[in-house]
């Protein structure tokens, strides 16, 4: 007994769960690094083309880019503005996704770590922990709409489930059988976020495969059911002039912030690429997949129209009005499966690599994916963001606010300011050339003050529009491109005119060739010893 008691406790101890780095690493001890956080070694960059191809027909195919289609027709759009809208605001996340991502190709550094350079050492968890918090939300988002895809199949066995009684208040903007539901689906989930990502690349293979083909089923039976004669190529908005014009800025934006957070950490995907030229697939496959499901939600959004006489902008609320059961079942099915490949791979292992850098001395990806899940799962209620189609349109928009400065910083600092000649050794040292000033890059904090405060009265506004904020609320409609290019203008023209020489190097310093320019290793270890003992990490 005493000796399980003594296993019990020597658990309790902090030094118990603290991690190592790899052998290798460039930070000074372990805790500024632990084996995620560190440069992919050559074997673990194990995805293709066609990885990327799979990743992005598997993150296309979710639930949140249907609803962001087929909700812009519950705000007044019809088919003829809200498709462009997606065309061309995937076109342009694509092209930044490509900027940011071979970034990460080169350099094999997940994002939290890559930011110091631009940001500098300390100033750079401000944006980490902005990430950590939007991936958490969305992770919260997509268990919600996981579980109503749960609601769906076992109502399609058990139709009684419907008639289950509600013990809750109906402001909760949930019932007892959706909280049940949501339990189910956070538990089906949650072994799948134990998966490393150089293996998790196959349930997007999975998801590639049998999502898409379900999901051009449910098309075809739109326009089986009503013809574009009656339904889609029908309809026409209702709004006009600067209205119509704000509401098409407003889609355009929204179809920005479904993936501007992935634009801002896609390095933690790229690192794993054989090469840089494996991602640049993501310049095409983006837009062309993103389009065609926007179309998918728009056509059976738009026959959902005709056949109900109601906008049902969720899909899981159009296959609740479907007889077939069968058709409903599988149907649910293919959009849980959707849902899981996307919540991971798109928000916990976000959040996740996100967290490493906040203690890397004891969180790695699969710590940081269990945090996740408690505290993105429950502790967020997404199924109040999603109470209605404004709702989800508001929270789409809140979220470029940031994202678009800080992509437009990243953008920025490696292609125009530093030409692709960045120090990665340096990124893991708290004292190296990118600690700036005290551990704040003053140049990337100018440009966040130059971006984002414009767009906060926006802001405000969509969370509560009792509150006027006058015409501030039209720069709300494109936070993503104002925040993108104002940041992007700023941070560059600032650090070319007051440029942090010490920052500045001839060529590219990474893990493939740091040996090359190394110290003797009697300095080496001097310096590690005068960091450790100058330096009061927090951990």
């Amino acid at each position: 007994m005493s000796t399980a008691m003594a296993k019990v406790a020597a658990y309790t101890r902090p030094s118990a769960w603290a991690l190592e780095p790899e052998p290798s690493t460039f930070a000074p001890n372990n805790r500024w690094s632990n084996k995620d956080m560190d440069p992919v070694p050559p074997k673990g960059r194990t995805w293709t083309t066609w990885n990327y191809v799979a990743y992005w027909l598997s993150d296309a195919t979710n639930v949140a880019a249907w609803e962001l289609a087929s909700s812009m027709l519950a705000i007044g759009l019809s088919w003829r503005q809200a498709l462009p809208a997606i065309a061309v605001g995937h076109i342009i996340i694509s092209v930044v996704m490509v900027l940011n991502g071979t970034i990460g190709a080169r350099l094999h550094v997940p994002f939290p770590v890559l930011n110091r350079s631009s940001f500098g050492f300390w100033f750079s968890y401000f944006s980490v922990v902005s990430r950590v918090v939007l991936a958490m939300f969305w992770f919260g988002i997509q268990t919600f709409t996981g579980s109503e895809c749960v609601y769906q199949m076992l109502k399609a066995i058990w139709p009684s489930l419907a008639r289950l009684p509600n013990g809750l208040a109906p402001g909760a903007h949930i019932t007892t059988s959706g909280m049940m539901c949501y339990f189910l689906y956070w538990l089906i989930q949650f072994p799948l976020m134990l998966v490393s990502p150089q293996k998790i690349r196959w349930l997007f293979m999975v998801k590639a495969i049998i999502v898409p083909p379900a999901w051009l089923a449910m098309m075809i039976w739109a326009f089986v059911k009503v013809p574009s004669s009656k339904g889609l190529f029908e309809q026409h908005t209702a709004l006009s002039g600067s209205a119509l014009s704000y509401a098409w800025l407003s889609a355009l934006n929204s179809a920005l912030g479904l993936y501007s957070t992935l634009a801002v950490n896609i390095p933690d995907f790229t690192r794993y690429a054989k090469n840089e030229r494996a991602q640049y697939i993501q310049l095409f496959i983006i837009p062309v997949a993103f389009t065609l499901v926007g179309f998918a939600g728009i056509a059976v959004t738009s026959a959902g129209i005709v056949l109900y006489d109601d906008v049902l902008w969720d899909p899981l609320a159009l296959i609740d009005r479907w007889d077939n059961r069968a058709a409903a079942f599988f149907a649910s099915f293919t959009f849980v499966l959707a849902t899981l490949g996307t919540n991971i791979s798109a928000n916990s292992l976000s959040a996740a690599n996100d967290m490493t850098v906040l203690f890397p001395r004891y969180i790695n990806i699969r710590r940081g994916q269990v945090i996740c899940a408690v505290l993105g799962g429950w502790a967020l209620a997404p199924w109040e963001i999603l109470a209605s189609a404004q709702g989800f349109l508001s929270f789409m928009n809140g979220y470029t606010v940031f994202l678009g400065p800080f992509a437009g910083i990243m953008v920025g600092d490696y292609w125009i300011v530093h030409k692709c000649k960045v120090d990665v050794p340096a990124m893991y040292d708290p004292h190296g050339r990118y600690r700036y000033t005290y551990g704040f890059n003053w140049r990337a904090v100018v440009a966040i003050l130059f971006s984002v405060p414009p767009n906060l009265p926006g802001l405000i506004s969509s969370i509560n529009p009792k509150i006027a904020v006058g015409g501030a609320i039209h720069l709300f409609d494109f936070a993503w491109i104002f925040g993108f290019f104002v940041a992007l203008v700023v941070y560059s023209v600032l650090s070319l005119a007051f440029p942090a020489k010490e920052t500045f190097i001839p060529e590219a310093i990474t893990s493939d060739n740091a040996h090359k320019t190394e110290e003797s290793p009697v300095s080496s270890r001097m310096e590690r010893k005068s960091v450790d003992e100058e330096v009061k990490p927090v951990v």
